[in-house]
């Protein structure tokens, strides 16, 4: 199983065939998924088999974040390919509502950020967040990420963050 990340608080990780409702059960819960586009249980089941799929093509995909001192479930996060601008990356990141207010979105999005830069030649990370997720985006000022001006998309205005490489 490929560790992207371990420090002493918490380990970024693939995941595991066997941890799928930890997957879908993070998603359950509507404060957690309030900033995010509405997906049914079956679509994110969905999601999870093709993150173990990911895995098999290359750095990118979602992957697990796990408690380092006891294992237990944080939440998920992700990095890929941007697909409104070719050549960035995005990151992107889903606790669990027990583990917010502790610090540990910053630390996903920074190491993320460090995964990003040294598995690839890209000299851009992004995130982008729903316009009313404030929460995210003082977030990922604290991990380093500058705010450009709003995404624009057909169906959506996002706010958006970038990291340029040193």
């Amino acid at each position: 199983m490929n560790m992207l990340h371990q420090d002493k608080d918490f380990i970024i990780r693939q995941f595991s065939s066997e941890e799928q409702s930890l997957f879908c059960d993070l998603f359950e819960d509507p404060e957690v998924t309030k900033y995010l586009p509405y997906r049914s249980s079956q679509q994110y089941a969905e999601m999870f088999d093709i993150a173990l799929e990911d895995y098999t093509k290359g750095p990118f995909g979602r992957f697990g974040i796990f408690a380092a001192e006891n294992n237990d479930f944080i939440g998920m996060c992700l990095a890929r390919n941007f697909a409104d601008i070719p050549g960035q990356i995005e990151i992107g990141y889903t606790l669990s509502k027990k583990y917010w207010g502790k610090g540990i979105a910053t630390k996903v999005s920074r190491a993320l950020v460090a995964y990003c830069f040294s598995n690839t030649e890209t000299n851009e990370v992004v995130a982008v967040t729903d316009l009313d997720n404030v929460g995210s985006q003082k977030v990922l000022e604290k991990a380093g990420f500058k705010r450009l001006d709003n995404l624009k998309r057909p169906d959506a205005e996002m706010a958006y963050f970038i990291v340029i490489r040193d």
